[in-house]
């Protein structure tokens, strides 16, 4: 049979990287797909194709309407990344029948819900495997793999810069913005960080994790996110002291009031095989009802990991070239007219135990009062430490003291409204830091 003509929007590290897996594994991929499977155009600003890339015969321009518009291309590949031009190309490739493969967790995040919807309508398909935990094959796992189960919730480390930054805080006993300037220098983390200390990038990935598990519409909007730029090395030694590891989740879990869908710093039990991933490395633990736990562990981000996702979209679509429409899997695991309408819960919904730390003036009955207002909140301790606060050589004795706390699992607007008040008093000297704390059991 003829080769499968690809059409590749954007040369960077992962458009590299495709075109290094295509060329290097050419023979088994034909193999895998049934067709050899060619980049045949590629949209870059470079002037020209690098060598050693497998792209000598391959036609280059800087317009990627060109590559759009081209009868040729079967396959588009979506590499640039960001909301703007993105969309625009995807929606004019499935306009023109074409079928796209994306590595771009914003995009799909974001707009996925229309544009499945177009994709359905020109009877193409939209492959996104590359845009969740980079070489991770999860989206796979979830909706085909676990397709027998139903899911009651799953839990991801599903950024790598993220992560690193916390390991290093925990083995280094770094502060959090000394980790972040390394992350940058290695290039682990951009310029602007935001979108990965602040869980949007996270965000990003835990809706289209939650819509395929839960058989629900995309709703990036309704996820929960809180970054991990206001962790201090001591809530990562204090953690560690009381049998934890801080991690930034992704955490979706079914209920029967609705779905949570939300990303924060947690404190995970350090026996858990998911609290000991460490470095830029990302893993998702599932739980199915048939299967029970499943953990899928791997590179989250970098070239090659995440062009074997894309290659592996390659193949699938080529696979699915002569197959009836109606038969292919569908793009969010659960037929389009079978998505449910399970809201997703607001924060102040949920149950967690959480960790609190604060600052308190060293005096008799302070710790009563603040016991005493969770108790009057329903909220239980499961632990505290109490620690004097350090002087420097020479000076008076502090008169301030640490308080951490452990509690039970309470409500989440419950759980605010004793910080709020906690916080009130004159004898508390500091916000409260608070980490929720999942088991995962």
């Amino acid at each position: 049979m003829a080769p499968v003509k690809v059409g590749l929007l954007g040369l960077g590290t992962v458009g590299s990287g495709t075109a290094t897996v295509l060329k290097r594994n050419a023979e088994e991929i034909a193999r895998r797909a049934g067709r050899e499977i060619v980049i045949d155009y590629v949209a870059t600003s470079k002037s020209e194709l690098p060598q050693g890339l497998g792209l000598s015969n391959s036609r280059i321009t800087t317009d990627p309407f060109d590559v759009l518009n081209d009868p040729d291309i079967e396959i588009v590949v979506e590499l640039y990344g960001g909301d703007e031009p993105a969309k625009r190309l995807v929606l004019q490739a499935l306009a023109n029948g074409k079928h796209v493969v994306t590595a771009n967790k914003a995009l799909i995040a974001v707009h996925g819900n229309e544009i499945f919807a177009q994709a359905q309508e020109m009877g193409v398909l939209v492959a996104f495997e590359s845009a969740v935990a980079g070489g991770i094959p999860i989206i796979k796992a979830l909706r085909e793999g676990l397709s027998a189960n139903k899911i009651n919730w799953l839990a991801g480390i599903i950024n790598g810069t993220g992560n690193f930054i916390l390991t290093e805080m925990r083995d280094k006993g770094r502060d959090f913005a000394d980790v972040l300037k390394e992350a940058q220098q290695l290039g682990y983390a951009e310029a602007d960080p935001t979108f990965d200390v602040e869980g949007v990038d996270a965000g990003h990935k835990l809706a289209i994790l939650s819509s395929i598990a839960f058989g629900i519409p995309l709703q990036f909007d309704k996820t929960y996110l809180e970054g991990i730029s206001k962790i201090a090395k001591e809530d990562v030694d204090y953690a560690s002291e009381l049998g934890y590891n801080i991690k930034h989740l992704g955490i979706a879990r079914r209920t029967e009031q609705g779905i949570e869908q939300r990303v924060h710093p947690t404190l995970i039990p350090k026996k858990r095989l998911i609290a000991n991933v460490d470095g830029v490395m990302n893993a998702i633990l599932v739980q199915g009802d048939a299967v029970g736990p499943t953990l899928h562990y791997g590179a989250g981000a970098g070239g090659e990991p995440t062009a074997s996702a894309v290659v592996a979209d390659l193949v699938d679509i080529t696979r699915a070239l002569t197959s009836d429409p109606g038969n292919r899997v569908p793009h969010l695991a659960f037929q389009a007219d079978a998505l449910s309408d399970t809201p997703i819960l607001p924060m102040e919904s949920i149950q967690t135990s959480n960790y609190l730390r604060l600052t308190a003036s060293d005096q008799p009955g302070v710790l009563a009062t603040i016991t005493q207002i969770l108790g009057d909140g329903n909220i239980s301790i499961e632990a505290f430490i109490q620690k004097q606060s350090a002087t420097k050589t020479g000076e008076k004795a502090s008169e301030t003291a640490t308080i951490i706390l452990l509690t039970k699992v309470v409500n989440e607007g419950e759980m605010n409204l004793a910080i709020a008040e906690i916080e009130a008093l004159e004898v508390v000297t500091s916000g409260i830091t608070r980490i929720r704390v999942e088991s995962l059991s």
